[in-house]
């Protein structure tokens, strides 16, 4: 195994355990906001500020990392999550709703640091095997398909009086577990002495409609699929199903969004990356859909199955297209201005997901969702009649 492969894999163990982390939370966060919280409509709020604070840091994180290389800031955000976890386990044992929201917020800025696992990838990978190097590290989060829900449910068992502790107690553990295996990590330094090199205006480079497609595609494919799937356990709990039915659901839509990674950067080269994001876009439309059909498992399974797929073709595609519209010298700043614009999209998605669902319902919350990704696909076509037009390296 080459260097760069060994790299590639370490960074893929270590989005596992960030991802698998995302799953226990997503499974359980909601319910816990729900019964603390005073006014029930608050629910989401814990995983509202978790986003709040995953934007606010993105872009000191990649600042951080220019300055202290990959590895030391991923170890900086591992560090403030084994924080957030042991903050969050304290808040549950006195049953606090605000102090486990300052928990998710520092879990939120731990998570900052993750989204660039995949751009740490395509730092050490080849031209030919970026797209496959991505694709690898986002694949990291089929372990989180079958850890996850997994540890959301046995670990209920673990302390009898409080029936969420355990999940918490799980979550620091996996954070440790990172920070052990980043000390493996060795990536060149990202920071490029810019007086030597001549960079575009950041305004100029986000004018570039790949950049534009690229980053709609990331913001609206993540907004919408954390809009959907808050809200999910809150709906499926209204619907009277079980707290297993609701892990497994997760489970499914966790598959969905990393398990066709294995295969996702291949099928990038084959059939184009602007493709793939359509094809993500229309398997999201599927989505919404199935749960406009019907409220039964098998919907909620189905519905999340899609959303999970359609995340992933879109997600993997648009970061792709996102590598070609900057050179090496302005990657930091073009990387953190597109993660802020999609973790500010993704706050606001996961703070309105319980408010739209108590104040409406779960149709309305799907009839929000659907114009959004039809923008997105329609950008898409838009931008692959510019290509055909105008051939460019891009398909």
């Amino acid at each position: 195994m080459t260097a760069a492969k060994v790299q590639v894999t370490l960074l893929a163990l270590c989005q596992a355990l960030a991802m698998t982390t995302n799953t226990v939370l997503i499974t359980v966060a909601a319910l816990i906001g729900y019964a603390l919280a005073a006014d029930k409509a608050l629910a989401t709020v814990p995983l509202a500020v978790r986003q709040i604070a995953t934007m606010a840091a993105t872009i000191p994180a990649s600042l951080l990392m220019q300055r202290m290389g990959r590895r030391g800031g991923f170890l900086v955000g591992t560090l403030v999550g084994i924080g957030g976890a042991g903050v969050g386990i304290y808040s549950l044992a006195i049953a606090h709703f605000w102090l486990f929201t300052l928990a998710m917020g520092l879990l939120g800025v731990s998570n900052s640091f993750v989204g660039y696992y995949r751009f740490a990838a395509a730092d050490v990978a080849t031209d030919a095997f970026r797209s496959q190097a991505i694709s690898w590290v986002i694949a990291g989060g089929i372990v989180a398909a079958m850890l996850g829900p997994w540890l959301a449910t046995g670990s209920q068992g673990w302390f009898n009086s409080e029936l969420y502790i355990g999940a918490l107690v799980a979550v620091l553990g996996l954070q440790v577990l990172a920070s052990g295996l980043l000390w493996g990590l060795h990536i060149p330094p990202t920071g490029i002495d810019q007086t030597a090199h001549r960079t575009r205006p950041l305004l100029k480079i986000m004018a570039q409609p790949k950049f534009l497609v690229a980053t709609l595609g990331s913001t609206i494919s993540y907004g919408i699929m954390v809009f959907v799937m808050t809200a999910t356990p809150l709906a499926m709990s209204a619907e009277l199903h079980s707290f297993n039915q609701t892990a497994t659901v997760i489970q499914w839509h966790v598959l969905g969004m990393f398990g066709p990674s294995l295969i996702t950067g291949w099928l990038i080269q084959r059939f184009g990356v602007l493709t793939m994001i359509q094809t993500g876009a229309l398997l999201t439309l599927g989505c919404m859909v199935v749960n406009l059909a019907g409220t039964s498992f098998a919907h909620f399974a189905i519905a999340l199955l899609l959303l999970g797929l359609g995340w992933n073709f879109m997600y993997v595609g648009s970061t792709t297209l996102l590598t070609v519209t900057h050179t090496a010298t302005e990657k930091g700043k073009v990387q953190a201005a597109h993660d802020f614009l999609v973790f500010s999209f993704v706050a606001l998605a996961t703070l309105l997901s319980g408010r739209v669902f108590y104040r409406f319902d779960w149709a309305m919350l799907n009839h929000l969702s659907w114009p959004l990704v039809l923008l997105t696909l329609l950008a898409v076509v838009w931008l692959q009649q510019t290509q055909l037009r105008r051939p460019q390296q891009v398909r």
